[in-house]
């Protein structure tokens, strides 16, 4: 839709932009996002790729919860009644039985003198896999503490609480312990602030470095103009969804933003009308880099909006990522709105992956092992069975 010729697009902007005297710059006069009814509409393959994630993030959810415990074992009656809280839907020893390769099974007794009960804890075969998940982290800690200053440099005043921060450690590729192994050693980037008695500690930026200011937007034309030898100005990839055609007044508000300047989200706002279509720009790159920096280039809106207040989003954010359809696809599965770039996906599968997903590769491995083990116990019992059935009736 937008992959029209630049004689057209040239032509029609000529028509609808006016000269200022006071400024020889081009000024485009664009109704607000608001004003136009954006429909959503449901696109299957992003929501594939949300549900491929289902079994790998019950298996983890079940995982953090052993780990999280004292000796890293729990009673499996304990675990048993928290499957709600879990999201299980099998009891938890059928749980255990279809993932064979994640805890061990034992027997020990909760009090001195009581009776023996069912205990799991962390398995061999989990236990290699976290020694693999803390290597990898360690090949990547420049990565984590690129994108950890990223976060703090996009953000007003270029600090975040401390506890937000955690909050979304899994959605940025972040190590369980970032915040007390990881930040102190780097005192020449971070430094946390507050914390005394009761009250909140913040994570800020000690020093901007420039290599962490450029976008992933920025660094694409970057790229682009060295290979082409000729400027190419940062700017959205609009991708519509195959099959989606937009109305003709959508469709001239989408040429008339493209052609307003990008504004970096490193970039210091302060200077614009914060309802001004220049900001509202501005914070759909800001949405465009946090997705990125992302380890699958899609977040849960909620989450998302927690980050208000450091990011200057307004409470009608959310607009942003169904008013942008063909930057943004925002999914509902499970009963959670999720905003994907719509950019970062061909069909249900990431194009360019973030090297921390590895651990999550290694993690699917290692489920998918076990259910093979298991889908073969059960074949094998399922042939005992009909053996014995042969049997008696011979």
């Amino acid at each position: 839709m937008l992959s029209k010729s630049r004689t057209t697009l040239s032509s029609y902007l000529h028509s609808h932009v006016r000269v200022s005297h006071t400024n020889p710059e081009l000024h485009l006069h664009i109704k607000p996002i608001s004003s136009l009814k954006v429909a959503w509409r449901k696109d299957p393959k992003l929501d594939q790729a949300i549900e491929h994630d289902k079994p790998y993030k019950l298996c983890a959810r079940v995982v953090k919860e052993v780990l999280n415990e004292p000796g890293q074992k729990i009673p499996l009656r304990y675990l048993e009644k928290r499957r709600e809280r879990l999201r299980l839907r099998t009891k938890a020893t059928t749980f255990i039985a279809q993932n064979p390769g994640l805890f061990e099974v034992y027997y020990d007794r909760i009090k001195p003198k009581t009776e023996k009960v069912q205990f799991i804890k962390v398995g061999d075969k989990l236990r290699e896999f976290l020694d693999e998940e803390k290597r990898i982290y360690a090949e990547n800690e420049g990565l984590i503490v690129a994108k950890l200053c990223k976060l703090l440099m996009i953000a007003k005043n270029k600090v975040v609480s401390a506890e937000k921060l955690v909050d979304v450690k899994r959605e940025f590729g972040f190590p369980n312990d970032f915040m007390v192994k990881l930040v102190p050693k780097y005192p020449e980037y971070f430094r946390i602030v507050g914390g005394s008695g009761h009250g909140k500690s913040f994570l800020e930026l000690v020093d901007w470095n420039p290599e962490f200011a450029k976008s992933v937007i920025e660094r694409r034309a970057e790229e682009e103009s060295s290979l082409t030898g000729i400027r190419v100005r940062p700017n959205f990839d609009y991708k519509l969804p195959q099959g989606c055609v937009l109305k003709k007044e959508m469709r001239q508000w989408v040429r008339d933003w493209m052609e307003l300047e990008y504004i970096s989200p490193y970039e210091d706002v302060l200077k614009l009308d914060q309802s001004s279509q220049e900001m509202e720009k501005r914070t759909v790159g800001v949405f465009h880099e946090l997705l990125s920096l992302s380890l699958l280039k899609r977040m849960p809106v909620p989450i998302l909006g927690k980050f208000c207040d450091e990011y200057r989003f307004s409470n009608a954010f959310p607009n942003v990522f169904t008013g942008h359809s063909g930057l943004f696809y925002v999914s509902q599965k499970g009963g959670i709105k999720t905003a994907v770039l719509r950019e970062a996906y061909k069909d249900d599968q990431l194009i360019d992956r973030d090297p921390l997903l590895q651990i999550k590769d290694k993690f699917v491995e290692l489920l998918e092992e076990g259910w093979q083990e298991s889908a073969e116990q059960l074949r094998l019992q399922r042939e005992e069975v009909m053996e014995m059935a042969v049997g008696n009736d011979e």
